[in-house]
């Protein structure tokens, strides 16, 4: 009967569209984040820990990234909808044409060490400084030397891109300096390296949360649910003594048992926009190195819509 085949059709299709219109709602709640061990992480592996991103109605799934490399390809081929990413990074993949937005600053640590054999008030010139050419290691070498009346042709860069083999070379005496962010920073100082100085001395934040344009446009409300989570995070850090999240800053995070009594832990604050000043000093630098058009403006790569001034 052509009636009752009709019928079962369309009962068919409606429950396939109802099947599918469902999995796409639990799909638009599900965040693939991207991370590298560092302290910017630690808000996002207290909100997992504590369940915070569960109770605001999203699913956070991480993948964790040992090389910047990696974790760029995995941004750019769509793999990720967000992750945490330095103003260096993010400016060349918007200008060079990924669709990414920054929506909030991060509070991370970049360290001067000074290696064991080194005083870290030693005059510098000749001596040899771990770095990553283009990248965020490589702008705050070049604003820490600033700061601290250097010229910075006078001292050998050695360009190395892993940071485990930057300590590693630090610990050896193959270097004398390296810029190193958390934890290695600290790890450096446990085995009788010391710091000279720190990027937020000099009143600099240079990380943040990127999330796709896609995932901007498609996953609007996880990413809002997202920043609730983050936030109550950052209030359970500033509130909560160090031992209380020891287990996530060595699980996690990657400290190691000796390194904790080195920590520096930044002031955390709840998500806000990127300043202008430190963005500005970063394109400055890119544009100087030829690695961004003269007339490129970094405040467009902005999207404030997701953080509460």
């Amino acid at each position: 009967d052509m009636k009752y085949k009709f019928a079962c059709l369309v009962a068919i299709i409606f429950i396939l569209c109802a099947c599918g219109g469902r999995r796409q709602s639990t799909d638009t709640c599900i965040l693939n984040f991207g991370v590298m061990s560092s302290l910017e992480y630690l808000p996002v592996a207290v909100a997992i820990g504590n369940g915070y991103f569960a109770e605001e109605g999203v699913e956070v799934k991480l993948q964790k990234f040992f090389s910047a490399n990696d974790r760029d390809a995995a941004l750019q081929s769509g793999k990720l909808d967000g992750c945490i990413l330095d103003y260096t990074g993010a400016a060349l993949q918007r200008a060079g044409g990924v669709g990414i937005s920054l929506t909030s600053q991060c509070n991370g640590s970049f360290e001067l060490i000074a290696g064991k054999d080194v005083l870290p008030t030693d005059d510098f010139e000749g001596k040899r400084i771990a770095v990553s050419h283009n990248t965020v290691i490589d702008f705050c070498t070049d604003m820490l030397l600033e700061s601290m009346n250097i010229d910075a042709s006078k001292v050998q860069r050695v360009e190395i891109n892993k940071i485990p083999l930057r300590l590693e070379m630090l610990n050896n005496a193959k270097v004398d300096f390296s810029v190193l962010p958390q934890p290695f920073a600290a790890i450096a100082c446990s085995e009788g390296n010391q710091v000279a100085i720190r990027i937020e001395s000099l009143g600099y934040n240079v990380t943040g949360i990127v999330f796709t344009h896609k995932a901007i446009e498609e996953r609007k409300e996880a990413i809002k649910a997202f920043y609730r989570a983050y936030n109550r995070a950052i209030d359970y850090l500033n509130d909560k003594p160090i031992d209380d999240f020891v287990k996530i800053l060595i699980g996690e995070v990657g400290f190691t048992e000796k390194a904790l009594s080195y920590v520096h832990l930044p002031v955390f604050s709840r998500a806000q926009s990127p300043k202008t000043a430190d963005l500005e000093a970063v394109a400055k630098w890119l544009k100087k190195k030829s690695l961004l058009p003269v007339d490129y403006n970094i405040d467009s790569i902005v999207n404030p819509e997701f953080v509460v001034e």
